[in-house]
Parts: structure tokens; sequence; C-alpha cells
């Protein structure tokens, strides 16, 4: 075996306690004789692993019971749809944009009708005086970590209407407060699962209340009254998502990940801020990412030897996104604190080079 240290914004590593456990168990899942891959998504077998997947995140995020878990299908760009559907009825959606998917979201809420801008700021997150809703807001979204950017929110913005966020990339890497949001969502395949899954948790008394003309597959409503299984979902994704939560419990729950995710994080801004220079970081500080740390070379030519340099050491998919280019690490719960310790010590080691 010839594992690389991935950096990868998404999807992005898994345990390899669970790659394994997958390996070993896909040709003949709990000596049933058949494959998780085969599984009818109705079977006792299949809904004991799912059931047991909705009660361990609603151990690890203390989940209130008058809250749903769903799981859906479409990644998040579907639910930049689902979300104006199942709750402009509410009123207008307001929306904080400070990233590339806030944005997206914000801009798929216009083509559905009655949205506005609560804040529109780059390089960092809008602070709460900041914040201005319009009259008859419904909701308030946000995105609690946008990937490409690198910024993250470390406070909980207040509002009097519907809070709904975006948790895809920084979903069970640190305590949440449930009982402050409407909903939250979160594709899977950052620190849940694999590509495929997208993790719903919804107030029950709030769902049920989009048009009539909605489709039955965009109302988060015919997941609540079919437990996830109004069509066959994601089952392989729901298992892989199983596995992980169970690692999640095992290894110290939300607030170890939390832990750990300051510890790398720190290695890496630190190398950037004590480099006189040499790596730069374009976000305020007090808005910086846990997940994905994103910096410049201050010589763009050395971007590709940078890039090769690590790949020589097993470090892989540092590649910014083609919209702000640089670099980006990504340091999901599954990232190693061992791993980005060598990210850290590369990244000494180059400067010093060059």
């Amino acid at each position: 075996m010839n594992r690389v240290m991935s950096f990868a914004p998404g999807p992005s590593p898994l345990p390899l306690e669970v790659l394994l456990e997958i390996q070993r168990d896909l040709p003949d899942w709990n000596g049933t004789g058949i494959s998780i891959l085969e599984m009818s998504h109705r079977s006792p077998e299949f809904m004991g692993i799912y059931r047991e997947t909705v009660s361990n995140l609603r151990e690890l995020y203390t989940v209130p019971e008058d809250y749903e878990i769903l799981f859906v299908q479409g990644g998040g760009h579907m639910e930049f749809a689902m979300v104006p559907l199942n709750f402009k009825s509410y009123g207008i959606g307001n929306y904080l944009v400070n990233g590339v998917w806030s944005q997206k979201a914000f801009n798929e809420a216009v083509k559905l009708g009655g949205a506005a801008e609560a804040a529109h700021v780059a390089n960092r997150v809008p602070s709460q005086e900041e914040i201005k809703e319009s009259e008859g807001a419904g909701y308030l979204y946000y995105c609690s970590n946008e990937t490409v950017n690198g910024v993250q929110y470390h406070y909980v913005p207040k509002t009097e209407s519907i809070l709904i966020s975006d948790m895809s990339s920084d979903f069970l890497s640190r305590p949440v407060d449930i009982s402050k949001y409407g909903l939250i969502y979160a594709g899977a395949q950052k620190n849940f699962g694999p590509a495929g899954l997208t993790v719903v948790i919804a107030r029950k008394d709030l769902l049920g209340k989009c048009s009539p003309n909605t489709p039955s597959m965009l109302d988060y409503q015919t997941y609540a009254k079919s437990e996830s299984m109004y069509n066959t979902p994601p089952t392989f994704a729901i298992y892989v998502a199983c596995l992980v939560s169970r690692w999640l419990l095992k290894e110290g729950g939300v607030s170890e990940m939390n832990r750990r995710s300051i510890v790398k994080s720190s290695m890496l801004y630190d190398r950037i801020d004590n480099s006189d220079g040499f790596y730069r970081n374009r976000v305020e500080k007090n808005s910086r990412s846990l997940m994905n740390v994103v910096f410049d070379l201050h010589d763009e030519e050395l971007n590709e030897a940078f890039i090769n340099g690590a790949k020589e050491r097993g470090i892989v998919s540092i590649k910014g996104h083609r919209i702000v280019g640089g670099m980006r690490a990504s340091i999901y719960n599954s990232v190693t604190i061992e791993a980005t310790e060598k990210l850290a010590q590369y990244m000494d080691d180059f400067r010093k080079s060059h």
C-alpha cells in the first residue's frame, strides 16, 4: 500500500481504518452473504445501518428530538434550490455573501424569487453589526465555511428570522448548538463520507410549508415522512457515513475534532505569518478557516515547483481553486496532525531553498 497525504478540498480523505473496514466487509457484509452495494434499502439490515447513522449524528451534535435528520441527494447545489422552495413562504430570504458558495446560493434563490443580500464582504465574514436584514425577512442564510476563499464564521449570526446554514465543509468539525437553527445542511464528502450524500438537520415544525407545485423530491417533508426512503437513497454513502460516525465517536467527538483543527491550522498559519512575506494569506485573521488554509507564494512562478516538490514527498492536492489560484491545504477531520506536520516542514524547507 502506497498511501499519499492528501489535502484535497473534497472528496476528502477518509480514516484509513474505515477504508480497511469497507474493504474487508465489501463482498460479504456482516455474514449476510451479500455486499452492502447489493443490499435492499428497505431491508431490515440496511434500515439498521440507516438508523444507527441517524442516532450517531444525534449524539455527536446533541440534536434535539424536535429536529429531523434527513439524507438527501443532489449535493449543495440542489440545496441552493431546496432552501428557498421550502422556506420562501415565511418571507424573503436574506443572504450573507462572503465567498463563492454563498454567492451561488444567493444567485439560485434570486432565480426562484424573493431573495436579498443582508451583507456582502470579501476576504472575511461580516460582523453582526454589518448584517442588515430586509423588512419581512423570512430566513437568514449563510455558509459557515467557504472552502474556496478560506473564510469561516467563528460566531453564530443573530436574527429574528429563521437561521439556515450551509455547513458542508466544517460539518462535525466543531460543536454546534442546533437549537439556534431552523435548518443546516452538509455535503458528506468533506468530513462525513463519500460524495453523493447530503445531510439535512431541520426543525420539524418548519417543514411542509412549500407550495403545492413543488416537486416531491425537492420537498423536505417528503424525506421526513419516509425516513429518507422515498426513493432509493445513496446506500453505500450512508453505510460509509455510519462507519465514519462510529470513528468520530470513538475518537472523542466533535470537541476533539475541533481541538485537532486548531492544532493543524495553527501550524500552517504560523508558517505563513512567520515567512517574511514568502507565503501570504489574504483573509482577515479573525475570519481564517480552520478547515481550508489558503495561501499564495510571493512569486507565482514558484507555484509549479512548490506543487511538484510536495508531490515528491507524498503530499498531494494542495493547488488552490482556479478562481483564486495559489495553494489550499484542506485539513478536514481525517487529515492527521502528523500529515499536517509534514506539510508544515515542507513549507519551511521550500522557503529556505528558494
